[in-house]
């Protein structure tokens, strides 16, 4: 009989340790996800300020926002790959909205930052002449 007790008590326990961990799994692609949304909309907002800047002629406070967007959506990417690397290791990562939310505010902020790199070049000859 005790040794049924001792069983039952390690299965519990077991049990409890596998759903921590899978809520730990989950909490930490939601986490994930937060951070590519955060650091995505820092790179965003910027690549808008810069775009802005070199629209009052001010190229280079333009570039250096945009240098700084880049950094921004670096980090952002960063977090990404991760995840992208987890699942192709064979390592199962559970899609949520937050995540395809997160993809799409990182793919917006890519071409976001490509196309104001080519708008402040034309403003750059926009104000040459």
């Amino acid at each position: 009989m005790h040794e049924k007790m001792i069983k039952a008590s390690y299965e519990s326990a077991t049990t409890r340790q596998i759903r921590e961990w899978t809520m730990s799994e989950k909490d930490q692609l939601q986490q994930k996800a937060f951070k590519i949304i955060a650091e995505a909309g820092s790179a965003k907002s910027l690549a808008v300020l810069a775009l802005q800047a070199a629209k009052q002629q001010q190229i280079k406070a333009a570039e250096r926002k945009l240098e700084e967007a880049r950094k921004y959506f670096n980090a952002a990417h960063h977090y990404h790959r991760d995840l992208v690397q987890k699942e192709a290791q064979g390592k199962d990562v559970q899609l949520s909205l937050i995540f395809m939310h997160a993809e799409d505010q990182l793919m917006s902020t890519e071409t976001i930052i490509i196309l104001v790199e080519e708008m402040i070049e034309m403003y750059q000859l926009i104000h040459e002449k």
